[in-house]
């Protein structure tokens, strides 16, 4: 038994998104999270799997939401408009719902409907109880054994090639040591300078060779933000396995009908 097996999280699902989403209007709903797959909103299986997991008690979503939707969750919290944003507000619904201090929480996005509750369950069994911040990232050829042809964006790193997933765990007691830091790194996302400021140019150079190993990286991002932050290589590639775009939304209404993916 792994020290974490069985323990318990809450959840923050972030259903929440850009009024002015293309993707959403064009299937006739306010945000993606409510898209319909296989007839009903791709948020739904996304709680089945953290409700069935047996890992996840308490759950706040962010964002509008349906009957349906109503039915599994615990704190319905409205959107703030920013993924940091509706992730304090998140976090903040759940403690004021009676979620113990120092308790884990587990960040979800609700656009990942082909998720299943042995995953998540394979996921946090596997967290490392010393990290305060934890990001599972998936293999390249994983994903593409997986869903073949599926596109997304890969990091090259010196032990292969990964994506990020969509869900995270964090120590919700250290939030504010590292969220300041956090919302510099996401701000200089788009701007080379600026990101090499805060990275450190030297790591930067060996990241875009893909000279960069998986343990330097964490080691960068813990001095970055303050806490101790891990990645968690992951064998599931509906993790790392977003809806985007209309393809993406066919491949997941074809596995969830059962389907054999070309």
């Amino acid at each position: 038994m792994s020290e974490t097996e069985g323990t318990q999280y809450c959840a923050v699902v972030l259903g929440g998104g850009d009024p002015g989403d293309a993707f959403a209007a064009a299937h006739g709903v306010a945000v993606k999270a409510l898209i319909p797959v296989g007839g009903e909103p791709m948020a739904l299986p996304v709680l089945r799997a953290l409700r069935g997991s047996g890992r996840v008690g308490r759950v706040a979503y962010v964002g509008p939401t349906t009957p349906e939707i109503n039915a599994l969750i615990d704190e319905r919290v409205t959107d703030h408009g920013s993924l940091l944003g509706n992730l304090e507000a998140g976090v903040d619904a759940l403690y004021a719902g009676g979620v113990q201090p120092g308790e884990r929480v587990l960040v979800v996005t609700a656009d990942i409907p082909m998720l299943r509750a042995a995953e998540v369950r394979d996921v946090l069994d596997a967290v490392p109880l010393e990290a305060a911040l934890v990001y599972p990232v998936v293999r390249r050829e994983v994903c593409e054994a997986a869903y073949p042809g599926v596109r997304r964006t890969y990091a090259r790193l010196r032990g292969g090639s990964f994506t990020g997933g969509n869900l995270f765990i964090l120590d919700p007691a250290l939030i504010e040591q590292f969220l300041p830091r956090l919302r510099e790194v996401l701000a200089a996302r788009k701007a080379p300078l600026k990101l090499a400021g805060l990275i450190g140019p030297g790591v930067l150079l060996r990241l875009l060779l893909g000279r960069l190993t998986v343990e330097a990286l964490e080691t960068r991002v813990s001095e970055i933000l303050g806490v101790p932050a891990r990645a968690l290589i992951t064998p599931h590639a509906s993790v790392g396995t977003d809806v985007d775009q209309d393809e993406d939304l066919a491949l997941a209404a074809a596995h969830l009908r059962g389907d054999s993916v070309p």
